[in-house]
């Protein structure tokens, strides 16, 4: 059941009627067995990996906060078998081939693989929620002691499939909480709800058919059409996950809870560790919490930060996918970081670099060039493998041009939805960052800032006319299903 999809439209307002007509004591079962409709409506057989997940974590939990001589072998045996079960469904074909590749100068070939893996959707969210808890517990977190809160916490329908990465310390707890939505919360769900449709359907989808014809055929592609390929999904990407977020933050309001904030105009930072803090939030956070701190953060020499800083992104980008190309995407943006450490370490010493940095000319340039940085790696993460990432790239700096890649990208974009469409667009982006940058500057001064009433009417309106004219005849699924 995918967001954008008629059968949500139903089962958003049904869950939702039943939720609050209901006993408040009846709410987390009702909440959860919906929340397993939704996800079983994909594929039934996986919600039985999500229940034995969810049981053998909430006994994990129990036993490391029971018995603490033995906790921290619990712990690492629960991390390390939520991810073998992880590994099992992601990376099987991934380690198998590159087993075969390694036999294969020896003369050597392994016998093709016969089981018919499907990897289930949401496997690495719910994943690291499940590790997050366990670790949390280990630390001297208090155990959830309810089986339907926990398993809740995982299986809550509007994150479940792409996240945000939920702290069970902040979930928990407001299932325990009565609180009805006001008529201004309803609202701003409402709102949230919409405005992430719109920018899945608008713009992500819409730019999928730009995006998809030009990595699939890189070789009739100009330097300029590459690099107009790479900004699309730049964008798609970003309007695609931003808007399942806002979907998913929109719909939790509605029954009375928040989830993290996971964007926050991640193309307008001003380094590529501010991307990071502004891009996936709760991955970073997690990556952070989990990985960076736990090998030793920055509390230690400068290589051995550098190496944290690597081995973290690195991680991060096989948690992706598996894929030679992930992996060259984490590697990349972990010597972005290290190259960008290196710079702040150089010019904290500078005083007169330190004045440059502060200027507004130099974070303009800082948040061109992040944006372009964060672009190179969208191409290692969108190609289907490293040939294709390969050729693009050198037809991005090395000018390498094929003559009928213009007339290509061109046909491609006509075909894609009326050409009108690329005329509203650049107005609508200029309305949306440009409207969310005056809210953040109006807040900062602690000046209100709600649009009257005749204004968001008209929002609204303009919005679901746009759905109903430019939405492309089918829907792809969000990217981030696949993750």
């Amino acid at each position: 059941m995918l967001f954008n999809s008629l059968s949500y439209l139903i089962f958003l307002p049904v869950t939702l009627l039943l939720f609050w007509v209901s006993p408040r004591s009846w709410r987390t079962v009702l909440l959860l067995v919906a929340s397993y409709v939704f996800y079983m409506s994909w594929k039934p057989v996986y919600g039985l990996l999500m229940i034995v997940l969810t049981v053998a974590n909430y006994l994990f939990g129990l036993a490391i906060a029971k018995y603490q001589a033995q906790k921290k072998a619990l712990m690492v045996t629960a991390v390390v078998s939520n991810l073998l079960v992880l590994g099992y469904f992601k990376y099987t074909y991934f380690a198998f081939d590159l087993l075969n590749q390694a036999l294969t100068p020896l003369g050597q070939h392994l016998p093709k693989l016969s089981l018919e893996i499907i990897l289930p959707l949401g496997i690495s969210f719910f994943a690291f929620e499940f590790i997050h808890y366990v670790v949390e517990v280990y630390r001297g977190g208090q155990p959830v002691r309810s089986l339907p809160q926990f398993a809740l916490f995982a299986g809550f329908f509007p994150t479940q499939l792409a996240g945000p990465i939920k702290r069970y310390q902040d979930f928990i707890p407001q299932l325990s909480t009565e609180h009805r939505p006001n008529w201004k919360e309803i609202d701003a769900a409402v709102w949230l709800i919409l405005f992430g449709l719109f920018k899945k359907v608008i713009f992500a989808d819409n730019l999928s058919s730009v995006v998809q014809s030009g990595f699939s055929h890189p070789e009739l592609l100009t330097a300029v059409d590459t690099w107009l390929v790479v900004y699309a999904f730049a964008f798609q990407i970003y309007f695609d996950f931003s808007g399942y977020t806002d979907i998913a933050r929109g719909s939790a309001m509605l029954f009375g809870y928040k989830v993290p904030l996971n964007f926050n105009l991640p193309y307008l930072a001003g380094s590529i560790a501010e991307f990071w803090h502004r891009w996936h939030i709760s991955l970073s956070t997690w990556l952070r919490d989990y990985l960076y701190v736990p090998l030793g953060g920055s509390r230690c020499s400068r290589w051995f930060n550098y190496r944290n800083l690597f081995l973290t992104m690195l991680l991060g980008g096989l948690w992706h996918g598996a894929g030679l190309h992930y992996l060259a995407w984490g590697a990349f943006h972990g010597l972005a970081l290290i190259a960008h450490k290196t710079f702040k370490d150089f010019t904290a010493d500078a005083s007169v670099l330190q004045a440059a940095r502060s200027s507004k000319l130099f974070h303009v340039a800082s948040v061109l060039l992040t944006f372009h940085v964060a672009c190179v790696g969208w191409v290692l993460f969108r190609a289907e493998d490293m040939n294709i990432a390969g050729r693009m790239l050198k037809q991005m700096f090395l000018l390498d041009s094929a003559v009928a890649g213009a007339t290509n990208l061109q046909l491609s974009i006509v075909n894609v939805q009326e050409p009108v469409i690329f005329l509203i667009l650049p107005l609508v982006l200029l309305l949306l960052f440009g409207g969310q940058l005056l809210s953040g500057w109006l807040s900062s001064r602690k000046v209100p800032f709600v649009l009257p009433l005749p204004l968001r009417a008209v929002g609204v309106a303009a919005m679901i006319l746009l759905l109903l004219v430019f939405s492309p005849d089918s829907s792809p699924k969000f990217i981030y299903f696949q993750f």
